[in-house]
């Protein structure tokens, strides 16, 4: 019996590594931009634009990066609807912004950025349209997206738009 329960021990264990060695599929890298740029590129696609406010130390902002921009369903939705952005707010280049120059950290506070991950949405023509402070969930973070880019935000509250789509807060 014990010969039994150590060879079904073993032949778990090797197929534990068969799933672990076989490839996993993934999506493409995601085509993030320089502020600079992105607000440029989001003049001619006429996508709105999002900005992914981050710091280096910061363990929420790779979290932001491991598990929801990584997120299939994430990645297609801002590929289609957004021009992407990573700004480090502690960087140290200049950047433009309405035809004034700003350090990340400058430009982050102007747009009311107290803590770090930060997600400014901005219009096509870089007029800010919100800023969601903080890590959110894929799904939920999904649902923030469709609001964005279909301009319920516009006609609507996003409590209303969540009931409207049977989610619960």
């Amino acid at each position: 019996m014990k010969y039994i329960v150590v060879a079904f021990a073993i032949a778990a264990a090797l197929a534990g590594e068969v799933v672990i060695a076989q490839p996993k599929t993934s999506s493409p890298a995601m085509q993030w931009s320089s502020f600079d740029a992105g607000i440029n590129r989001a003049k001619t696609s006429h996508k709105k634009i999002l900005v992914d406010v981050y710091t280096d130390w910061c363990g929420w902002c790779k979290k932001m990066d491991s598990e929801v921009y990584t997120d299939p369903g994430i990645k297609d939705y801002l590929s289609k609807n957004f021009v992407i952005i990573k700004m480090n707010a502690e960087a140290n280049e200049k950047i433009h912004y309405k035809e004034q120059e700003y350090l990340p950290a400058q430009l982050a506070a102007a747009f009311g950025v107290n803590g770090y991950p930060a997600t400014l949405f901005l219009r096509e023509d870089s007029e800010p349209i919100t800023l969601l402070p903080g890590y959110t969930e894929a799904p939920m973070f999904l649902l923030i997206l469709s609001f964005i880019a279909e301009n319920q935000y516009e006609k609507k509250q996003f409590s209303e738009y969540l009931k409207e789509k049977g989610v619960k807060e």
